[in-house]
């Protein structure tokens, strides 16, 4: 016998089939696909300026799970793009193809070189019309092609060469504004055990482990004779001789033997011992030489007993969050980004 399903049952059926992918998503579980059930697909770009100067960015399509079938995600340029084919950039596709048993695939977009002053023109990239796939989000990327005939915000530096071609900024950082001195991220409670070894000595201490990871996103800096205060009293004092350059990076930890590379940054113990911040709300203030506060860290609105750090997420622009709300099961990234990358 054969069974026909009306239209409301098919709706029913389609309806399920998005619960049960978004179910695996948040679940994690990449592999609970049905022979029925299309892939959810995103888009991503390693990269979102794109030199004219034969740049080149890197579309990908992202499956959860891999495909059961090659697959032919096509790709369409918004009649908004300000950026024209051939004149401004050559694409090596107009679809990605994303091979049976993958799940992922790629095209590139390369830059095409000009005398032409033009700004800052734009290319806007959608999917189009993709079967077999499930798309639960904007899948809109917009690339900026930069011009390295022209200035758009008049700082000196050209658009090809600026990381901040819509934003005046200093030449020394690449044409983007100073941020300034900074805490990125603070530890004040170890987990316990190995897993809480931030210093990498190989041994879990409650105050050694401790850390603050300070960000100098300006001229050069000269830490000489700058303090490091908790509520009750100094903790460390900066040596002599302490520099840390544009956009370098400074780990204080409370004590030990710190161990590993730290992304490259500069990495002192407290002079005193420890930094001694408190679970239950403390404030930890920096100072120069004069008693001046430069920073201040305030633990009390976050004094949760986090067993790991607190990071600003993203790195050095956004709020702080506790480090596995950033980057799930890693507990601390000191001297790195909050994906363990250098900056």
């Amino acid at each position: 016998m054969r069974i026909v399903l009306n239209p409301f049952m098919m709706n029913i059926k389609s309806y399920l089939k998005k619960i049960v992918i978004l179910s695996c998503i948040v679940s994690g579980v990449s592999s609970c696909t049905t022979d029925d059930i299309s892939p959810a697909l995103e888009l991503s770009v390693d990269e979102t300026n794109l030199s004219e100067d034969n740049g080149v960015i890197t579309l990908t399509a992202t499956l959860n799970a891999p495909a059961t079938e090659q697959l032919i995600i096509p790709i369409s340029i918004s009649d908004s793009s300000t950026a024209t084919e051939s004149s401004d950039y050559t694409s090596s596709a107009t679809a990605i193809t994303i091979s049976s048993g993958s799940s992922s695939g790629s095209i590139t977009f390369t830059g095409l070189q000009d005398t032409n002053v033009e700004g800052v023109e734009t290319l806007i990239l959608n999917v189009s019309n993709a079967q077999n796939v499930i798309l639960l989000s904007d899948t809109e990327i917009i690339i900026s092609i930069l011009d390295d005939d022209s200035d758009s915000d008049g700082d000196g530096v050209l658009d090809a060469n600026d990381n901040c071609p819509n934003e005046a900024g200093e030449i020394s950082n690449n044409g983007c504004p100073f941020l300034g001195f900074l805490i990125n991220e603070v530890l004040y409670d170890p987990e316990a055990g190995l897993l809480g070894d931030a210093n990498g000595d190989g041994t879990r201490d409650a105050n050694e482990d401790e850390f603050i990871e300070f960000f100098n996103s300006g001229p050069e800096l000269d830490l000489s004779g700058y303090t490091i205060s908790d509520a009750s009293s100094v903790r460390h004092t900066f040596p002599t001789g302490t520099i840390i350059p544009i956009n370098g990076v400074l780990v204080v930890f409370g004590g030990g033997i710190p161990t590993g590379s730290f992304g490259g940054a500069l990495v002192q113990t407290a002079s005193e011992g420890q930094i001694n911040m408190s679970n239950s709300g403390d404030l930890v203030t920096l100072a120069d030489p004069s008693g001046n506060v430069i920073l201040t860290f305030d633990v009390e609105p976050l004094s949760n007993n986090p067993n790991e750090s607190y990071t600003r997420n993203p790195d050095l622009t956004g709020d702080f969050v506790q480090h596995t709300q950033a980057v799930e099961g890693v507990l601390f990234s000191p001297g790195t980004q909050i994906d363990g990358s250098s900056f």
